[in-house]
């Protein structure tokens, strides 16, 4: 037995419910229903009524249910303690954001979270979707925002963001004067796209070979930054979201892309099998309200 089957037993006998308690604790309702079994055959007991349609505590459930509070407000007051015996922060998220969307639109919610709790600390570290779902899966990071689609069986997600892409070319470009270009009048383009680690890399090549050509890639980089400024220097076109479009100088000229559209929908994920901290769980809690 161990603190974390018991603040899960606690949930469930709150709520009643195996599916809201999964909820609150960001986790998935077969991890939760594991755990309790689990508790249950340590045990040797029938914690819950499970023949209704609503879960009911048996008289032995009542008793655990009980003394788990006792327990779980011993450890919270001795992590409490220690915290300030050893003035340790109060929580610490790891976030991996790509580099490719509105970069106003974290350090505001980063602020407005840092007013809330001014005591948690963030780190956040810049990289492709693929490099981040990595990472997250593996315990590197908290929480990730990505490109969908994303990995259902490894990843809790929610999505906050969808958009189209737009062109980004020179305003010199024969295309320059166009109100919307179809893709497949970019087949004689060189393109600039992001690197390999970017979901966005394949997405632009397999909506380009959708359109009936396969793009001419002369560069490809990890900065939306350097992509405008090898734009504006005539050595090919790119493609960008919406919201970043809207950062971009008047050095080079955006326009809607149609016959296909390329779009993107942009979540944040965590891993199911990964315990969140309190910092991690007041976070997604926050931006799903913010967002």
């Amino acid at each position: 037995m161990d603190i974390k089957q018991l603040q899960y037993f606690i949930e469930v006998a709150k709520y009643n419910s195996f599916t809201r308690a999964a909820e609150q604790l960001f986790i998935t309702q077969p991890t939760i229903s594991k755990m309790i079994k689990n508790l249950e055959d340590e045990l040797g007991l029938t914690l819950f009524n499970r023949s209704r349609k609503k879960l009911i505590l048996t008289d032995a459930g009542k008793i655990i249910y009980e003394q788990a509070k006792l327990v779980d407000k011993a450890f919270h007051n001795i992590e409490t303690e220690m915290d300030n015996l050893l003035e340790l922060k109060k929580g610490h998220i790891r976030i991996g954001l790509p580099p490719i969307f509105d970069p106003t639109l974290f350090p505001k919610l980063v602020g407005s979270f840092h007013e809330k709790y001014p005591a948690i600390s963030f780190e956040l570290m810049e990289s492709g979707s693929k490099k981040i779902e990595e990472d997250v899966e593996n315990h590197q990071l908290d929480i990730g925002v990505v490109v969908l689609p994303t990995n259902n069986k490894v990843f809790e997600y929610f999505s906050f963001m969808e958009e189209d892409f737009r062109l980004i070319i020179h305003p010199d470009h024969k295309l320059a004067d166009q109100e919307e270009v179809n893709l497949s009048q970019l087949s004689e383009e060189s393109f600039i796209i992001f690197n390999k680690d970017f979901a966005l890399h394949d997405r632009i090549i397999s909506s380009c070979n959708q359109a009936g050509f396969n793009p001419h890639i002369i560069s490809e980089s990890s900065q939306w930054s350097f992509i405008e400024e090898m734009v504006a220097c005539k050595l090919g076109v790119s493609l960008l979201p919406e919201s970043i479009c809207r950062h971009l100088t008047q050095k080079v000229r955006t326009i809607k892309v149609v016959n296909p559209s390329i779009s993107w929908n942009l979540a944040i994920i965590w891993n199911k099998d990964q315990y969140l901290s309190y910092a991690a769980k007041e976070w997604l809690r926050f931006t799903k309200e913010q967002l």
